[in-house]
């Protein structure tokens, strides 16, 4: 049986549970970050289940790509935020980028299926 709605794809649940760890970390940032680092990758992090969920209801396959495509460059911004908050000493990002990258691999996986449709 094919998903329903977005929350039923793995991709999705994955990538929802990495932005609650994103939160989580971001949370013990100093409080000059509110309005810099922590609201940059929180903004990116939530991009990549957000586009995700947008992608998923579009029709066309090249309109579901080009916003998977966006989640994906989303995943990257947020890996140089991790790579930041880390060399500033915000804390240990190691989990947070293994998540990164599995979130990734699942979403290249899906997206090459979508191109497969074609």
């Amino acid at each position: 049986m094919a998903s329903q709605t977005f929350q039923d794809v793995e991709v999705w649940q994955n990538a929802h549970r990495w932005v609650l760890k994103v939160y989580e970390y971001s949370e013990r940032f100093p409080k000059h970050e509110l309005y810099g680092l922590a609201s940059q990758l929180r903004r990116a992090a939530v991009s990549v289940p957000a586009n995700f969920a947008e992608g998923f209801k579009k029709l066309g396959l090249n309109d579901k790509l080009r916003f998977y495509n966006i989640a994906q460059g989303s995943l990257e911004e947020c890996r140089y935020y991790l790579i930041l908050a880390a060399d500033l000493g915000y804390g240990d990002t190691t989990e947070l980028k293994e998540d990164l990258d599995r979130v990734g691999r699942l979403l290249d996986g899906y997206m090459r299926v979508i191109r497969n449709r074609r």
